[in-house]
């Protein structure tokens, strides 16, 4: 079909890889359960859109002295690897003490020292934590994601009451809610829009600089 290399088409053709971080390293996290359940409906009902659970557990606590030559350690170096393959993000972060994870916090930082494997893309957050849900978390995120010009979505947002009842999750950490993984699909919906609109304005950006630079003669 005639135009089928447009900037649009090319977008709506991609598959959105999804960079999916917990901010728990607890064996049962509810938070690492709702990336598990994100990429089930991803397989089941999102086509064109794949989550790739990147573990950040191994990761050493930031020291800029583990810096060698403008190298980091190896279990850095991967993570910043899969950070800059992905195409979008989603962060999964319970509550700590009114503010992000250590670990998601760790993660955030390694990937920002230069040059930035965040920039210019977009993101979702999720949270499953106490009284509030981790709704404090989830802004302290977006202040951070300020600096590191992350994209993120602005709605829907889900703040999940993990130990509320009705019962969310098993002893396991993983999501029985259907309510809540429907709220989750929402959200995948929205991040997968917002992705691929995003990738949209930059191929044309793209488009728009190559061809005003081919009109320029000698």
């Amino acid at each position: 079909m005639e135009g089928s290399t447009a900037p649009e088409a090319k977008a709506k053709a991609a598959v959105l890889r999804v960079a999916a971080i917990s901010g728990s390293l607890r064996r049962g996290s509810a938070n690492t359960g709702l990336i598990r359940a994100a990429k089930e409906i991803c397989e089941e009902s999102i086509p064109g859109m794949v989550i790739d659970h990147v573990d950040i557990s191994g990761l050493p606590l930031l020291n800029t002295d583990l810096e060698v030559d403008g190298g980091f350690p190896p279990a850095v170096e991967a993570f910043r690897a899969k950070v800059r393959a992905a195409d979008c993000f989603l962060f999964a972060n319970p509550e700590y003490n009114y503010s992000i994870s250590g670990p998601l916090k760790n993660a955030l930082d390694w990937g920002s020292r230069p040059p930035n494997c965040w920039a210019d893309r977009a993101a979702a957050i999720l949270s499953a934590s106490g009284g509030s849900g981790g709704s404090r978390s989830q802004y302290h995120i977006r202040q951070v994601g300020v600096f590191l010009d992350i994209h993120f979505i602005n709605k829907p947002e889900l703040f999940i009451r993990a130990h509320q009842p009705p019962k969310k999750f098993d002893s396991d950490g993983n999501l029985i809610d259907p309510e809540i993984r429907e709220e989750l699909k929402n959200v995948l919906l929205s991040l997968q829009a917002f992705a691929l609109r995003l990738q949209c304005k930059a191929s044309a950006s793209e488009h728009a600089a190559m061809s005003s630079s081919s009109d320029k003669g000698d």
